[in-house]
C-alpha cells in the first residue's frame, strides 16, 4: 500500500515516476466474478474549502441495483490539486470508504479515468492496483487522447479513444442528447468489456447507477441518505 501511496513531499516528478511503475501492474483483461453479484460506485468531494476530502462508496446488488450499503469517509486533504496526479490526492479517503463497506464489490466503478491518462494511471487504475479490485473509470471529460470517428447519437453507441496509435478507452453515448462519457479499464477489465459493463448499469440517467449514487453521496451539499426514488434509479 505504501508503494501505491507514498508520502507527499512536494516532489511531483517522483510521483510521476511512481505512476509509471504502478501502471505496469495494471491488468487489462477480464478477471472479475461471473456472474457479478455486487457492484460499487466511488466518488470524491471536498469540504472545509478543500481541507477535507470526502469519499463516498455505494454498494449495490448487481441484478436489482438495490443499495446494500453506503459509506462516507473523511480525511484531511493530503496535497493540492495537481493535474494528472489525482490518485495521490483522493486515494486515502477512497480506501477508507471501501474499508467501511460491509463487503468488497465484485466490480467497482470509479468517478474518473482508468488508463485514459498520460501515464496510464488515472484514479480508477490507481485504485485498482492499490486494492486489486476489478474496476472501470467513468469520467466526463477527456484528459488525454482523441476520438477519430464520429459518435452516433444512439443510446449505447461508443467509439475508441486513442492516444497516438494506442487505444486507451472509449467515448460512450449513455444517454441521447447528452455529452458522452469517457470510459476506460481501471484494472482486471478488458478494453472491449468496459463500455458494455457501464451500459449494463445505466438506467434513465447519463451516469451508471453506481457512480451516480456515489456522486450524490460525495457532494457535501447533499444529504447522506438516498431516497427511494434514487434507490430505484
Amino acid at each position: 500500500m505504501t508503494d501505491a501511496l507514498p508520502a507527499w513531499t512536494g516532489d511531483t516528478a517522483a510521483l510521476r515516476a511512481v505512476q509509471d511503475e504502478l501502471a505496469r501492474k495494471v491488468v487489462i483483461r477480464d478477471d472479475f466474478p461471473k456472474p457479478l453479484r455486487t457492484v460499487a460506485g466511488f466518488d470524491v468531494g471536498f469540504e472545509d474549502d478543500g481541507a477535507t476530502t470526502r469519499a463516498a462508496a455505494v454498494l449495490l446488488d448487481a441484478d436489482t441495483l438495490e443499495v446494500i450499503d453506503q459509506q462516507v469517509a473523511r480525511a484531511p486533504t493530503r496535497m493540492p490539486y495537481i493535474p494528472g496526479l489525482l490518485g495521490f490526492r483522493e486515494l486515502p479517503a477512497l480506501l477508507e470508504a471501501l474499508a467501511r463497506l460491509e463487503r468488497a464489490p465484485d466490480l467497482a466503478f470509479i468517478d474518473g479515468h482508468g488508463i485514459a491518462h498520460p501515464r496510464r494511471l488515472g484514479i480508477a487504475a490507481h485504485f485498482g492496483v492499490a486494492t486489486n479490485l476489478p474496476c472501470i473509470g467513468v469520467a466526463r471529460k477527456i484528459l488525454v487522447g482523441e476520438a477519430r470517428m464520429a459518435l452516433h447519437e444512439m443510446r449505447g453507441a461508443f467509439t475508441p479513444l486513442r492516444d497516438g496509435r494506442e487505444q486507451i478507452g472509449w467515448l460512450l453515448r449513455s444517454k441521447p442528447g447528452c455529452l458522452p462519457l469517457l470510459v476506460s479499464p481501471g484494472h482486471r477489465v478488458a478494453m472491449p468489456s468496459a463500455p458494455e459493463l457501464v451500459m449494463r448499469f445505466v438506467t434513465r440517467y447519463r451516469l451508471p447507477e453506481p457512480t451516480r449514487l456515489a456522486d450524490r453521496l460525495a457532494s457535501p451539499s447533499e444529504d447522506t441518505s438516498l431516497t427511494a426514488d434514487e434507490h430505484a434509479g
